[in-house]
């Protein structure tokens, strides 16, 4: 009986000796002086690009402060801008802005969407990274390059295009175009020109490549186990990206659509080569005439007095926080789209 009590490994079974009696030990791991560093490096990084974004609000609100106490709240609400009279808001430009950018997604979606499931999970191998590249190079291309393009080629031919928008879905409120003549082909065409349709098609194009880059790169992670189970159930490649990859590039989707929608809303000299400066609110996006925050502040800057640049840096600061709450909401969306996404497959 003793030795079986003494193999029973109960407390105080054997001798003095008793379970209760043990300390836990502490574990952990000790750091090498290479992980330290690269730590602290990884954390100096993060840290300074937090502390410019920052100062880069501040130096905005420190320099608009003079407008801004001038104004108030109707800085948001007026649409003319005379900064020497004390009479400027952002009305006009900030929706010229909105718009611009809302066709460029509308337009860039689509185009970025397919490219990224046409490489991801269509191309071959072996035409992959040409496609990747090309895509990546796209975005390399400066701004004013695209704007030139859309000044002197694309402007011209896509007016035959806006006319028919214009004669066949005018009765919609946005579509609509003053001055146009339906159903006449010899109609001026300068009422189709410089218009936000025009700069929203070329913001298009130089966003998409960012969205299809984020798209690819979610949709590359969906998890191959299910791509193989949709398969042995007998699905198409279509069915297959239907339920397992499209359920799951979700964020991706969500995320990328709003980054590119953040670099839109900033563009400047591609829609400021484009657009014919107005300062009304303009809500017809074929029509000639728009503005954007971007482009009010490249047309004045040279010519402005000390007001006037007070001015000028308070619609900087709206665009700047505009800007920073659609791109934060879409790294949100991004980031947790990679973490334990799944399919509904």
């Amino acid at each position: 009986m003793a030795s079986a009590d003494a193999g029973s490994g109960r407390p105080g079974s054997y001798g003095h000796e008793s379970y209760d009696d043990d300390i836990p030990r502490r574990l952990g791991t000790a750091r090498a002086a290479g992980d330290r560093i690269f730590r602290y490096q990884l954390t100096t990084a993060g840290a300074a690009v937090l502390a410019i974004m920052a100062a880069v609000g501040l130096f905005l609100l420190l320099r608009a402060a003079q407008a801004l106490r001038a104004t108030g709240f109707s800085f948001l609400t007026t649409a003319q801008w005379q900064p020497d009279v004390h009479h400027f808001g952002i009305a006009a430009v900030l929706t010229g802005t909105l718009l611009i950018a809302g066709v460029a997604v509308v337009i860039s979606l689509p185009l970025a969407l397919g490219t990224a499931l046409f490489i991801s999970d269509v191309a071959p191998r072996r035409l992959r990274r040409t496609l990747i590249a090309m895509v990546d190079l796209m975005a390399a291309v400066p701004s004013v390059v695209y704007g030139l393009w859309g000044l002197f080629f694309l402007q011209k031919n896509v007016i035959g295009l806006s006319r028919w928008l214009s004669d066949w879905f005018g009765w919609i409120p946005f579509l609509k175009v003053d001055g146009a003549q339906p159903g006449d082909p010899l109609a001026s065409a300068s009422v189709y020109t410089a218009s936000s349709f025009v700069a929203g098609i070329v913001v298009a194009l130089m966003v998409a490549p960012i969205q299809c880059s984020v798209m690819r790169e979610v949709f590359s992670q969906a998890p191959a186990g299910e791509r193989e189970g949709a398969y042995a159930l007998g699905a198409t490649r279509w069915g297959m990206i239907r339920a397992v990859v499209l359920p799951y590039g979700k964020g991706g989707v969500i995320g990328g659509t709003m980054l590119g929608l953040g670099r839109a809303l900033g563009e400047t000299i591609a829609v400021y080569l484009i657009i014919s400066p107005v300062f009304t609110i303009q809500p017809h996006i074929l029509q000639t005439g728009s503005n954007s925050v971007s482009s009010l502040i490249a047309l004045h800057y040279g010519d402005a007095s000390d007001f006037g640049m007070s001015a000028l840096m308070a619609a900087g600061l709206a665009l700047f926080l505009l800007t920073l709450a659609v791109n934060f909401t879409a790294s949100t969306i991004v980031a947790r789209s990679r973490s334990g996404a799944q399919s509904e497959a």
